[in-house]
């Protein structure tokens, strides 16, 4: 096995299992969740034939490397990374509302602002702005969680309005997106980055809000190199971007958005393996650390055996 496509792990203490697009969600006790990220691959809705190498390694362990640089700023999920595909932390009950931050208008805001719009999730837009020019300064843009399809834009007043969270909740969540998003943006700037947008999501477990999910990775967040940002804006042009964005481009080219009557193309050895390369790149570029290949020899035994182990000691406290 060259890839970790999915997993049926033999768990102590499991109560339940699910398989998401990319990741496979253990419920152990009703009490820890392990969460394993393959390397399967999703664009459009869609999850793609072929998975990529080291993907999920990537994502996981960006998103552990950023839950461990903040927890100190926001409660967090995390109790441990036993494996390079796998994070363990507590079960929380989820908040059914993503917390979008942007700082630049660009992807969804741009499209809404450039249809004419100038009030987006409540917020109101300056005329005169540019596709990815800064905003005044970042902006919270809430969706609720769509149980299919695209998730639903929404103002912070409708949340409290249609109960969905309680007003001293919601500024909280606020609070603690800002102070990620001011975080995440500073560690990208010593990268060279300018961290565009992203979104978090939040938990609750024993009454304490948690942050939940992945962090700051390729996958959730969109980043623009620092270097080359301002000569690429005076000309008008396409910013570099270091995220997803580059498959989905691939997808298009080859008449594939995830509409009716449409067919993945195939993803040839060539492509699968430059998707790889850019996401090592992705891993390095975003951390500055040196990324380690995982080994894939006896893969799914090596991730039960570490998993159990941590299971076992997590119990015998």
């Amino acid at each position: 096995m060259d890839a970790l496509i999915s997993t049926n792990l033999a768990l102590k203490k499991q109560k339940d299992f699910g398989r998401g697009k990319v990741r496979d969600v253990y419920n152990i006790n009703d009490d820890i969740m392990v969460l394993v990220s393959s390397d399967r691959i999703s664009a459009f809705d869609h999850v793609l034939p072929e998975p990529i190498p080291y993907k999920g390694q990537v994502l996981n362990q960006v998103a552990s490397f950023f839950l461990d640089k903040t927890k100190d700023l926001v409660p967090n999920w995390k109790i441990s990374e036993p494996d390079p595909h796998v994070t363990i932390g507590y079960m929380c009950k989820p908040i059914e509302v993503e917390f979008v931050v942007r700082g630049y208008l660009a992807g969804h805001a741009w499209r809404l602002y450039n249809s004419g719009l100038r009030s987006i999730c409540g917020v109101d837009l300056p005329d005169g702005l540019r596709e990815n020019d800064p905003l005044p300064e970042p902006i919270l843009t809430p969706t609720t969680k769509a149980k299919s399809g695209h998730d639903v834009d929404i103002s912070k007043e409708e949340l409290i309005k249609q109960k969905i969270l309680k007003r001293k909740d919601l500024e909280k969540l606020e609070k603690y997106s800002m102070l990620l998003f001011k975080a995440g943006s500073e560690h990208a700037d010593k990268q060279n980055l300018i961290l565009v947008d992203t979104k978090y999501e939040f938990g609750v477990r024993n009454g304490t809000i948690m942050l939940i999910d992945e962090i700051h990775t390729p996958d959730s967040s969109r980043y623009f190199y620092k270097d080359t940002y301002n000569s690429i804006q005076e000309k008008d042009q396409q910013q570099r971007q270091l995220s997803k964005e580059f498959v989905r481009k691939w997808l298009i080219e080859h008449d594939f958005q995830g509409l009716e009557g449409q067919h993945i193309p195939v993803m040839k050895k060539d492509f699968i393996e430059s998707v790889t390369d850019r996401y090592i790149e992705l891993y390095e570029q975003i951390t500055g650390e040196k990324f380690i290949k995982r080994s894939y020899d006896n893969v799914l035994e090596t991730i039960e055996q570490s998993v159990n182990m941590f299971i076992t000691d997590y119990y015998n406290k």
